[in-house]
Formats: C-alpha cells, sequence, structure tokens
C-alpha cells in the first residue's frame, strides 16, 4: 500500500466537541418523583419538607427559569433521604392555590412572589414602638385581596399603647384582629391574645408580614417555641427596626398549620396590582358604581357612590366603608 493510499476505516476523524447524542425536546416525566414543601431558602439550596424528613434540594436544569419560593409544593428526584450531605433535585413546581406579590413600588410592574399556596395574610403592626401606619395596613390588604388571602389584623405591643383608634379605624372592613402583647423573649403577658391567634392560625399557611421591629420574630417564638428566631430593637431615633429575619421561613405550628416568617419590609409596592378590582371587594358599595362617570378613579367630584351611600342603599355604616374603599385607592398610588 502506497504512503497515500488509505483503506476508509483505517482513517481517525477527531469527535465532535457537541457530542454524538441526538437532541431532543423531549424531558423526563419523572412519575417517581416525590412531592415536598419548600420552608426555606437560602443561596439556591431548597429546604424542603418529604413525608416527615427534611431534604436539602436544588434545582435542576429542566426545572429553566421557574421560581421556587416557600410554600411551593415541588417534584423533587435523587436523594431524598434527608441524610447529612444528601442533595435532591427540585424537576417541577405543582400547581399554585394562591400566590402573595409585591413590586418593588408603585412605578414598577415587576412582581416580586413572595410566598406560594398560603390561605391567609397577617399584617402585623406594633401599636407602639414603632407607631402604627394606616397606609401599610392598607396597601397590605389590597395585596391579600388580589391574591385571595383572607387578611388578618395583629397589634402587638397592647401593653404600650390603646388599641382601640387604631382597630375603629378598620370596623367598616369587618377586618379580623387580634390584640397581643408580648416581651422581647416572646413570653406573652395576655395568655388570651395569644390563644386567641393560635386559633385563626390553626390548620392554615399564615404569612406574617410588617415592618421591622414590629415583633414578628418575637410572635413567631411565642407561637414555636423551638423556632428560635433572632429579635432586634428598635432604634429610638428613626422608629425602625433591624432587620431581624433575612429570607422568609416556614414552620410547622404545634397544633397544625405553618407560620410563615417574612423580612422586615418598609414598604409594600403595589405596581402589579390593577386598581380597578378593588371595588369588587365591597359588595354593600359596588352597585352604586353604576352612577358613576365612565373611567371613574372613585375619589372625585362626579363619583356616583358619594349619592349611593347618602340615599342610605350602603347601609348605616356606608359613609365609613367609602372612606375605607378610597384609603385603599390611595394607597395604589401614595405611602
Amino acid at each position: 500500500m502506497g504512503r497515500y493510499d488509505h483503506y476508509e476505516d483505517s482513517v481517525r476523524s477527531r469527535p465532535s466537541r457537541r457530542g454524538t447524542r441526538p437532541r431532543t425536546k423531549d424531558r423526563p416525566s419523572h412519575d417517581d418523583a416525590e412531592i415536598g414543601l419548600v420552608t426555606g431558602v437560602d443561596r439556591g439550596r431548597f429546604t424542603t419538607q418529604v413525608e416527615g424528613r427534611t431534604v436539602i434540594a436544588m434545582r435542576a436544569r429542566e426545572l429553566a427559569r421557574g421560581k421556587v419560593v416557600v410554600g411551593d409544593r415541588v417534584a423533587i428526584v435523587g436523594d431524598t433521604s434527608g441524610q447529612t450531605d444528601a442533595l435532591a433535585r427540585i424537576v417541577r413546581i405543582e400547581e399554585r392555590d394562591s400566590v402573595l406579590r409585591r413590586s418593588a413600588d408603585d412605578s414598577d410592574r415587576v412582581e416580586r412572589v413572595i410566598v406560594a399556596n398560603a390561605d391567609q395574610l397577617v399584617i402585623v403592626t406594633a401599636l407602639a414602638d414603632p407607631p402604627p401606619r394606616p397606609r401599610m395596613i392598607d396597601r397590605c390588604l389590597v395585596a391579600a385581596y388580589d391574591a385571595g388571602l383572607d387578611p388578618l389584623l395583629v397589634l402587638t405591643k397592647a401593653d404600650l399603647h390603646d388599641p382601640s383608634e387604631l382597630v375603629a379605624q378598620y370596623d367598616a372592613l369587618d377586618l379580623p384582629y387580634v390584640v397581643i402583647a408580648l416581651g422581647p423573649d416572646g413570653q406573652s403577658t395576655d395568655d388570651a391574645g395569644l390563644a386567641a391567634l393560635r386559633e385563626q392560625l390553626k390548620d392554615k399557611t399564615s404569612v406574617l408580614v410588617g415592618h421591622s421591629g414590629v415583633g414578628k420574630s418575637t410572635l413567631v417564638n411565642a407561637l414555636v417555641p423551638d423556632a428560635s428566631r433572632t429579635t432586634g430593637v428598635v432604634n429610638d431615633v428613626t422608629g425602625r427596626g433591624r432587620h431581624t429575619s433575612t429570607s422568609s421561613f416556614a414552620l410547622p405550628l404545634p397544633k397544625g398549620g405553618w407560620v410563615v416568617d417574612t423580612p422586615g419590609v418598609r414598604s409594600f409596592g403595589l405596581g402589579h396590582v390593577d386598581p380597578g378590582t378593588f371595588l369588587q371587594h365591597f359588595d354593600d358599595l359596588a352597585p352604586g358604581a353604576d352612577g358613576c362617570p365612565r373611567g371613574c378613579s372613585h375619589d372625585e367630584p362626579e363619583c356616583g357612590l358619594d349619592a349611593y351611600v347618602a340615599s342610605g342603599a350602603a347601609g348605616p355604616n356606608g359613609a365609613s366603608r367609602l372612606d375605607s374603599l378610597r384609603r385603599l385607592l390611595g394607597s395604589r398610588t401614595g405611602e
């Protein structure tokens, strides 16, 4: 055989860097995946509960850009033993029953999912130190209505200030509330208040939201004795607390249900919420909108709701109910 005479099978070829396995858009079904509940998120690692086991998992590549949040029910494969150094993979996010969102501010239409599959939003507000901010409460109410969550107002530090004035502002909304006094160590000075709160949270997934320093972590420690959530103090000058919770975390309640502690917030953007949906949550006022001009903001001289309320059609609390609606609408664009 000559120098340049080669058999075809004697020629060596460089293997392709892309590999020779044919590509496919089909993804594995993962029928054998176990379903877990996401209870914590920390730098790309997800703490989940799978049939009583604590399983640490990461997102699988096939999950694409789906964001996993606390409260999500997820399909998990791999090492789900829960042993030290075991790491499983989240391959699917199950359909969500509810999603609590907020935006960075009212001009930002990008929504940020806080918690999935919650039943109620617990708005934690201190009666003093720091002082209550009704606008913040209103914003949280709007977020709860938008997410389809039941709102619950929890007023802490009742030993420092009388709650009656703040409670009266929300009488027209029939907003359920609990008044409670807790010491820094989480020990209740009002056992009846703590018992009432436990009853409201029983067998539900509840999300705690509020400003820093209002006592959310202290409240969690009282509800879940072994939670050991870090508590902080309020600045005497600014009235603001230190962020003691840096990420959301779900904890099981002794008598059933889950409580989700979230980082303290200074604002609750509603840029993702359509203000046109607010009125539907006021069944006694909604019929009065028939007398409104097209595009009515419900806070202008020609608004038909004023005449509707004045006629008595909205009942004896119509005026205060209308004031509450307008306060909620105003919270969409102002703090």
